[in-house]
């Protein structure tokens, strides 16, 4: 088996499993206890300096980073049903959104939560209510964030957008809850939490 994801079901490598889910393509899981300190070791920060998950390896291939390894499985694997090709104009779309999850949803959401001073003209992520208005407007008058079509950018910035609302981060506006909904109907997404609280409930794990 080609591809690797290293995996605790408590960090960001969950949705990766969705991910993959979504593609439809074996995978192997490995699990990194990071309540034990297992993502500090030299096997894991020879693969991520940074010694965080998600890792996925993919033969000789190393991606890390929610939204890098979405881009890269649906490149690689799905290229014009997941990925629009790049001859479509709704890639400019897809790319859009899925690099606006990390760049500006997560740290918007927790400057928000954490009261952080700053001035919005100075952070890449910008005014927090504006990022609420702009996220409204692209979903509104569609399904997805790229028109009509689920795409691997639903997983990226829905998967974000989903877990920000589940622990309160961001307000459950309508058009968030109805987005939020279609994605928790996908059978990918649910074989994904399955495995996911599968895994936890065999370690013994449970959320603080």
């Amino acid at each position: 088996m080609s591809i690797v994801l290293y995996h605790h079901p408590f960090s960001r490598a969950a949705t990766v499993i969705w991910m993959l889910e979504e593609v439809g393509i074996p995978y192997e899981l490995k699990f990194v206890d990071m309540f034990k300190g297992e993502h500090k070791t030299p096997e894991i920060t020879a693969l991520n300096a940074m010694g965080k998950l998600p890792i996925l390896t993919d033969g000789e291939a190393v991606v890390t980073e929610v939204a890098a390894i979405g881009l890269y499985l649906a490149d690689r694997y799905s290229m014009g049903k997941l990925a629009p090709s790049p001859e479509d104009p709704a890639r400019a779309t897809y790319l859009r959104w899925s690099l606006f999850a990390p760049s500006v949803i997560e740290p918007g959401s927790m400057a928000k939560a954490a009261g952080w001073e700053y001035k919005p003209g100075q952070a890449g992520w910008g005014d927090y209510n504006a990022m609420l208005t702009a996220m409204e407007g692209a979903l509104t008058g569609h399904d997805y964030i790229v028109g009509n079509n689920f795409t691997m950018a639903d997983a990226i910035f829905g998967g974000t957008l989903r877990y920000m609302m589940m622990f309160k981060m961001i307000e459950p506006r309508p058009v968030f809850s109805a987005y939020v909904e279609r994605l928790n109907a996908r059978p990918a997404l649910q074989r994904s939490d399955a495995k996911n609280a599968e895994i936890a409930a065999s370690h013994g794990l449970k959320r603080g």
